[in-house]
């Protein structure tokens, strides 16, 4: 997996840029999360929306809800970039701008955003 780590303001944050999935489920994200801390030992994370699985994109699923709270147990905080412009659902779009509000998770178009 393709971990690489940028500084902003004193913070180190670990960038997982992949192009095959890399969270699947819930045990993946965990896997996921592990694996950052041990090789950077940062707990900031930007992952492409890429490396998630469609279905964390569909609510009803509740997939987004059980990582996000993984997330949020560990203290990570992640960001997950893309273009979120495809997606229709009322629900996701109330889910990312709910998201974006807070101080843990956020659903950003790029990294420059940061």
């Amino acid at each position: 997996m393709g971990i690489t780590t940028i500084r902003k303001n004193s913070i180190l944050i670990a960038l997982v840029q992949e192009k095959e999935l890399v969270i699947k489920d819930i045990q993946s994200a965990l896997d996921l999360l592990a694996t950052v801390w041990y090789e950077t030992g940062s707990n900031y994370l930007i992952i492409t929306k890429e490396c998630i699985t469609e279905d964390f994109f569909v609510l009803s699923t509740r997939l987004a809800g059980e990582i996000l709270q993984k997330f949020i147990n560990y203290n990570i905080k992640v960001a997950i970039t893309g273009d979120y412009s495809g997606y229709t659902s009322k629900p996701l779009k109330d889910f990312i701008y709910e998201c974006n509000m807070g101080k843990d998770i956020f659903f950003l178009s790029s990294v420059e955003y940061l």
